[in-house]
């Protein structure tokens, strides 16, 4: 008999869900705990599917929020629904899918998944025939409501969906969804693509057989006047060009030019899709090859998008000059500088958008989102990586109308474009440098802020340049200038001049000559004294800094910047600060160990006690970071004598994702710096840095990431027992869809060089992470990190040759990525290309190699002797190229 409510019950329910629209705090907690009370009966549930679904005389607002709450009782105790509560609820939303209101119709789609994402798919077998079959419904609201819940499902459940477990319904489900791309409504053409998008990644075998319908349908809604589906098909031509590159490659003219135009679609959501498209092809083989006659039009369109929209403006508080007399809110009284440290490769730059990364920026969260400027920016930065010189005739003739544009929002975007192309286009840069570095200095002081701040950023890019040059030239007004925007009257600027951010690329690559000039620079702002002799700077800067830092009490906040300050310093100076480390790396670890006391006694205690400010934890841990790697070995001694790994044995488990991730950039600095001592903690610490292979916390992930690299350089093969610990995990992170560039790199090289200690361990798993491997470390500069990491890539290819026979020309592109490989690094890739192509026969090589591109075709033969022919491949010879190739032997 099917349920029907208690009036009275009913109407006290209905007055509860009123109450909880209501903005008074008061009646919203006495809601809650009305809520608490109602949850202990299970029929409560019941009660709010049915005002979900069958009080269609209530209004919408009302009944979504029923459904809503009733949502999240599903996600917290949807094990102890009594069978007929959850059997009436799953009953009810199959009835109601096509509810004549949209919101509700989309509500009972959350409810739907939510149930199935609670095991429920398993156990709810009618659910997916019955969604598909009300797909052919005649009436529009049920097909839609129906589809709505099938996108949620194949979103939340995409690898259950082609599983066993379930029988691979989507041998149905794809050829269903392919049917709809053709239907008479755009937001069933886009529910049918969003759907069909979800598999592209995983490539599902149902999608992969019927991948040429799949395209051919994307061709024809490449015009679509909806802008959602334009939005959807632009994603889903970028996920195949990462997967099925093969099948996009006859037609990557026509792909190209429609990219071009959607990239400009008046729509930003449309137009952000499209310009992922650049960033991805960007790290294809064929780059060179099929973009270099399209970059005349691209330029510009790039360009253009990286100007600050109108709302942009408004958010950003862009015609706010001055905002010092602004009361400081909370974050802005923390050290609004502070970026706990995330460690990146030597050859990393900051995000060509004059920010960090969105994660990490606590500011203007309406701007932290990805957007057309930041994609736009990030794929000129990359795209310059790839054609370095080739790129500038394109651009230079843009530059200088928008470096010296009258209109302030154009002239900003001139310097984020300068600042993006600066790593891939340094050389070529080089002799314009002269004049426009002055410029830049001059960009430093102009009365819009965005325009300073961007100024800093894109100054920081070419730091390296600056520093090369006699310091009266550039350095030193640089430095005078820069200084003077710490002062400045807007904090935006203040936080971009600050050293510990963009600036910090200056310190780090200073000499100590140029160290002598920015101390000069900091002295006559700050103070202006008699400028003394070279040997007296640090004599006469130190000890006023010394004698702030022994003033200050522990819990006093101007330590933040001092603490700032004293990192670099010791970062620049290195043994220069050795008459100094003593009391600074002491006070550092008293801080560590107050404050975690703190944060003991608030978790036993926390009526008594008040939790801690554990920024004062954070910043200390970069310090001593800072320390350690500006001291290296010379930290042993102060390691030795105290308790300092204790201390980051717990600092390593806190619940604050910042402090972990200062813990594991210490645990890094700390392992280069004197293994001794971390040696005998690596069995405590190792399952602790595998537990933290969560790239959802991305930069608490990237420095455990980084970390476990390191100690695998000094474990060597003793690391054996812990490679299981991470490796899922690190095979797992690197095939990650949108994961953040520095991650991917920084997970690369560990997994290198866990195959470079433990080969025969990490092996087995080559197939698995080859291609993203290759593609992650194809644009990095040469240094020890790559080395170590293609080292391990080598010795793993003597151990399972197979593992790369699928992806060797990814193997081949990552190769002819090096500049100048040490001689016996060069000479094992020599001997795995002509082990590949002896094995595989002449015939079978030169058909394989007609799909390299040709600059990759000239640096094989030019580096490895590897001769290659433009020959017709035939599909029977590509197979017998992989079947022969499994016969590599070890070392070639």
């Amino acid at each position: 008999m099917d349920w029907q409510p208690d009036e009275q019950g009913l109407q006290q329910v209905l007055q509860l869900l009123k109450d909880s629209q209501s903005p008074n705090t008061a009646t919203q907690r006495i809601v809650q705990d009305k809520l608490k009370q109602l949850n202990q009966f299970p029929d409560f549930n019941n009660y709010l599917i049915f005002v979900l679904t069958r009080l269609k005389s209530e209004d919408e607002p009302t009944r979504s929020l029923s459904g809503l709450i009733l949502k999240n009782n599903v996600k917290a105790h949807y094990q102890s629904f009594p069978p007929p509560v959850a059997d009436f609820i799953k009953q009810e939303c199959l009835n109601n899918i096509g509810d004549a209101s949209s919101l509700i119709r989309a509500t009972i789609g959350i409810l739907i998944t939510t149930i199935a994402s609670k095991g429920e798919l398993q156990m709810w077998p009618e659910l997916l025939p019955q969604l598909c079959s009300l797909l052919n419904s005649e009436d529009y609201n049920t097909c839609e409501g129906a589809f709505g819940a099938l996108q949620k499902i194949c979103e939340d459940s995409s690898e259950l969906l082609d599983s066993d477990a379930l029988n691979r319904p989507l041998n149905i489900m794809i050829p269903k969804f392919l049917q709809f791309f053709k239907h008479c409504s755009p937001k069933i053409r886009s529910h049918a693509i969003a759907c069909v998008n979800q598999f592209i990644m995983d490539r599902a075998q149902a999608l992969m057989d019927n991948i040429d319908t799949f395209i051919e349908h994307l061709f024809a809604l490449a015009v679509d006047d909806d802008p959602e589906v334009r939005k959807n098909v632009c994603r889903a031509l970028v996920m195949l060009l990462e997967v099925r590159i093969d099948r996009l490659i006859p037609h990557m003219h026509s792909i190209i030019q429609y990219m071009l135009q959607r990239t400009q679609d008046h729509d930003e959501n449309v137009a952000l899709e499209a310009c992922e498209f650049w960033l991805t092809l960007a790290e294809q083989p064929i780059c060179k090859e099929v973009l270099a006659s399209h970059l005349v039009q691209l330029i510009p369109i790039l360009v253009n998008g990286m100007k600050y929209s109108e709302i942009d403006i408004i958010l950003l508080k862009g015609d706010v000059e001055e905002d010092e007399a602004v009361p400081d809110s909370e974050q802005d009284i923390k050290p609004r500088f502070h970026k706990s440290r995330t460690v990146t490769l030597p050859h990393e730059a900051e995000r060509p958008d004059g920010s960090e990364d969105a994660e990490d920026d606590d500011d203007d969260d309406a701007l932290s989102d990805w957007n057309l400027r930041k994609c736009s920016a990030a794929a000129l930065d990359v795209l310059a990586n790839v054609f370095r010189e080739e790129l500038l005739p394109h651009l230079l003739p843009l530059l200088k109308g928008l470096l010296f544009h009258p209109e302030w929002v154009v002239k900003e975007s001139g310097i984020l474009v300068l600042g993006a192309i600066a790593e891939g286009c340094m050389q070529g840069m080089v002799p314009y440098l002269p004049e426009l570095i002055p410029h830049l200095i001059q960009c430093l002081s102009d009365k819009k802020a965005l325009v300073r701040s961007i100024a800093c950023w894109t100054l920081s890019r070419y730091a390296h340049w600056v520093v090369s040059q006699p310091p009266d030239m550039h350095l030193k007004p640089l430095m005078t200038e820069l200084l003077k925007r710490i002062l400045d009257g807007n904090k935006r600027v203040q936080e971009a001049a600050s050293p510990t951010l963009p600036q910090a690329t200056l310190w780090e690559v200073m000499t100590p000559m140029t160290v002598d000039v920015a101390l000069i620079s900091l002295i006559f702002v700050l103070a202006d004294p008699e400028l003394p002799s070279p040997t007296e700077y640090i004599q006469k800067l130190m000890p006023p800094l010394i004698q702030k830092w022994n003033e200050l009490k522990d819990e006093d906040k101007d330590l933040f910047p001092l603490l700032e300050c004293l990192s670099s310093v010791a970062t620049a100076l290195q043994s220069g600060f050795l008459p100094y480390c003593e009391p600074v790396y002491q006070r550092c670890v008293t801080l560590v160990q107050k404050t975690l006391a703190q944060a003991m006694m608030y978790t036993q205690h926390p009526e008594q006690y008040e939790a801690p400010d554990k920024d004062f934890m954070i910043v200390a841990l970069d310090l001593l970071s800072g320390l350690a790697e500006g001291l290296g070995g010379h930290v042993e001694q102060l390691v030795a004598r105290s308790n300092i790994m204790t201390l980051l044995f717990q600092c390593m488990q806190d619940s604050m994702p910042e402090v972990r991730q200062s813990s594991f950039a210490l645990l890094g600095d700390l392992t280069k710096a004197c293994f001794i001592h971390v040696k005998p903690c690596i069995a405590e610490f190792m399952p602790i840095l595998g537990t933290n292979l969560n790239p959802e916390f991305i930069s608490v992930c990237n420095n455990a990431t980084w970390a476990i690299g390191e100690i695998c350089m000094q474990m060597g093969a003793e690391m054996q027992p812990y490679v299981q610990m991470v490796l899922n995990n690190l095979v797992e992170i690197i095939n990650r869809p949108n994961t953040p560039k520095t991650l991917l790199e920084n997970t690369a090289i560990t997994i290198g060089r866990l195959g470079y200690v433990c080969p025969q361990e990490v092996a087995p798993m080559l197939q698995q992470f080859i291609r993203p491997w290759c593609t992650s470390l194809r644009n990095i500069r040469d240094n020890e990190e790559k080395d170590s990491a293609f080292r391990g890539i080598c010795m793993m290819i003597g151990v399972n040759p197979g593992g790369v026979v699928q992806d060797f020309i990814f193997f081949c592109d990552a190769v002819a990525s090096w500049v100048s490989p040490k001689d016996d690094l060069r000479d094992m890739f020599y001997k795995i290309l002509h082990g590949f192509k002896d094995q595989v026969g002449e015939d079978n090589w030169q058909q394989f190699s007609e799909q390299f591109p040709p600059l990759l075709k000239e640096r094989l033969a030019a580096f490895y002797g590897v001769s290659v022919c433009v020959v017709v491949r035939g599909i029977t010879g590509e197979r017998a190229a992989s079947r022969s190739c499994c016969a590599l032997v070890e070392g070639g």
